[in-house]
């Protein structure tokens, strides 16, 4: 689907894009990928590791400006929407400013996407959008219902829209593995609470999602991978065994353990081999045999969350991550 053709990442400075960048180069050979962001020293360092390749282009501009998403996305067939603000406490503390990207800048880009002709879009969720208890959250919930109904937004245009979301990414900036990398050799690792669980996904598998959902999506889907999870106390074991684990408690808009599926979602979920798919309640979507396929309902009240999964990683297993790709972790 994706060979030949042009494709526009949002936000496509951060994790997601250096990923999903090289990665969709070598499978599918697109026409052009475009990197839209407004951080023009990102879009420098990221440009140099693509010089010798001229099917990479850079644009600045923020999804807050409209009229700026309207020229980016001349001459685009597919979209990835992963700009966003994302850090919980900048949200917290400048909820206006959190509220103009997630949301407003959702709505900016479902109209310029129908409006140029966009074949399929899907846009980067989160768990923290599952019963969301922080700002943040609660815009990307807010973002996922704005994807999901511009597929009847479009009226007889013919633009898609799905979502995919996953937790915390292994290793990329600001996550808890390079924190605990970074801080090892002081002998005291802070645990926010010994209960606590997370989700655990690679990058490449969160590419890889995005690709199936371009694949599958008829619109309105959300894509949820099937990853398995890890106790915050075995992780910091995995970096740090011979350090003292100290207890700090849960922070402002943290929770416990990570949420994908709520039990009201779990109604209109079906499973998969390698994933789940939250089907729209509106418009008898979720009824939708193209959009089912084969997949199998979940049990009524079925969570799917961090502490009540079947899939578990060990330590073994995350140092073995670690050793593998020691080279990116904190700089994805």
């Amino acid at each position: 689907m994706l060979q030949n053709s042009t494709i526009l990442v949002t936000g496509g400075t951060g994790s997601f894009g250096n990923a999903f960048v090289p990665m969709t180069l070598a499978k599918y050979n697109p026409k052009k990928i475009i990197i839209y962001s407004r951080d023009e020293m990102k879009q420098w360092d990221m440009a140099k590791k693509f010089k010798d390749d001229p099917r990479v282009r850079f644009f600045i501009g923020d999804v807050r400006d409209r009229e700026r998403l309207y020229r980016a996305l001349d001459g685009v067939d597919y979209v990835v929407h992963a700009a966003a603000t994302k850090i919980v406490p900048t949200a917290e503390y400048n909820p206006f400013e959190c509220i103009k990207t997630n949301i407003n800048g959702a709505m900016n880009l479902i109209d310029a996407c129908i409006d140029k002709g966009i074949k399929r879009v899907v846009a980067l969720s989160t768990d923290k959008a599952s019963s969301p208890i922080n700002l943040y959250g609660a815009t990307k919930l807010a973002s996922d219902k704005l994807f999901v109904a511009g597929n009847s937004y479009a009226g007889g245009h013919d633009t898609r829209f799905s979502v995919v979301r996953y937790g915390n990414v292994m290793g990329s900036r600001g996550s808890v593995i390079p924190f605990f990398l970074s801080i090892k050799d002081q002998g005291v690792l802070p645990i926010t609470d010994e209960r606590m669980t997370r989700f655990m996904i690679s990058l490449e598998q969160g590419v890889e999602l995005v690709w199936h959902a371009f694949d599958d999506m008829e619109g309105g889907e959300i894509y949820v991978k099937k990853i398995p999870s890890m106790k915050v106390t075995d992780l910091a074991t995995a970096v740090a065994p011979e350090a003292r684990q100290e207890i700090v408690g849960i922070r402002p808009g943290e929770k416990l353990h990570e949420q994908m599926i709520s039990a009201e979602d779990a109604l209109y979920t079906y499973e998969y081999p390698e994933h789940f798919k939250i089907l729209p309640v509106i418009n008898n979507w979720s009824e939708c045999e193209l959009r089912i396929k084969d997949g199998k309902k979940v049990p009524e009240n079925f969570v799917y969350a961090s502490d009540n999964n079947a899939d578990w990683m060990d330590v073994s297993e995350l140092r073995d991550w670690i050793a593998t790709n020691k080279e990116k972790i904190g700089n994805i």
